[in-house]
């Protein structure tokens, strides 16, 4: 009897293996990924539908929409230019008729005046419903040179400004050629350099000229020596440099300065 009751004394208290699995398998079914659910698939749709909406949209709005005569160009201003103002606002005026104000094709402006040397930089902006504004940033004169019997007003970048009004007599004269609508190399040089004068040197400078023997561009200064400068490149850092000598000086001051290199000005005579 005794050991009768201690087996089942034991078979209570130790449930059966079949009845240890189940649970386990329970948990194996509970654990196994979740299929996905219905609103998710849902979600993608509407967001792949608003995504081709949204481009079907933009492609109606470049294609169409922003071409529309309802916003065609019917009047054009134009700003900043004191030289062949007339032309420059003809010119754009044909190319606006190929432009709304909500289509802008800035390189059909840029193209356009870009036959106008006097013009170095264009911009454009619009009011509804039919306005074109046009700021015109025109090329400074920095000197001047003779073709022929005339007087030419030239950029420090070496465009003839043909029609620039200019007083030579507050601008410098260079001494060289010019090939086309610029100057040629020797001569486009000394545009680039005098292009940089120090406002306090520009009513000093006397006139402007190339020896090769001197180094390249020679700029005569009234009450001062002979600048030598090179070539055109670092125009800047050559005036820096030679507005640094020549205060330096206490007394008097040399025949020529050499500031071709910057850095190591030389002066002598």
């Amino acid at each position: 009897m005794g050991g009768e009751s201690a087996g089942m004394a034991s078979s209570s208290l130790n449930p059966t293996r079949p009845g240890a699995r189940g649970p386990a398998r329970a948990s194996h079914r509970l654990a196994a990924p979740p299929r996905p659910a219905l609103g998710s698939a849902v979600l993608r749709r509407r967001v792949g539908a608003a995504a081709v909406a949204l481009v079907v949209l933009y492609a109606g709005y470049m294609l169409w929409f922003r071409n529309l005569p309802l916003f065609s160009i019917d009047e054009v201003t134009v700003t900043g230019a004191t030289t062949n103002e007339r032309a420059i606002t003809e010119a754009v005026e044909q190319v606006a008729g190929d432009m709304t104000t909500l289509h802008l094709k800035d390189d059909e402006l840029r193209r356009v005046v870009a036959h106008f040397p006097t013009v170095a930089s264009v911009g454009a902006t619009t009011s509804f419903p039919h306005t074109l504004h046009v700021t015109v940033t025109e090329r400074p004169p920095v000197a001047f040179v003779k073709v022929g019997d005339r007087r030419t007003a030239v950029s420090a970048d070496g465009y003839l400004l043909l029609g620039a009004s200019f007083d030579p007599k507050h601008l410098p004269r260079i001494e060289g050629l010019a090939q086309g609508a610029r100057l040629d190399g020797d001569a486009g040089a000394q545009a680039a350099i005098l292009g940089a004068t120090p406002t306090p040197l520009r009513d000093r400078i006397t006139g402007s000229t190339w020896d090769e023997q001197r180094g390249g561009v020679v700029v005569g200064l009234d009450g001062g020596p002979d600048l030598r400068l090179g070539d055109g490149s670092r125009a800047h850092d050559k005036w820096t440099a030679a507005v640094a000598v020549l205060s330096s000086y206490e007394h008097g001051s040399p025949s020529y300065l050499d500031v071709s290199v910057p850095d190591r000005p030389v002066s002598g005579g």
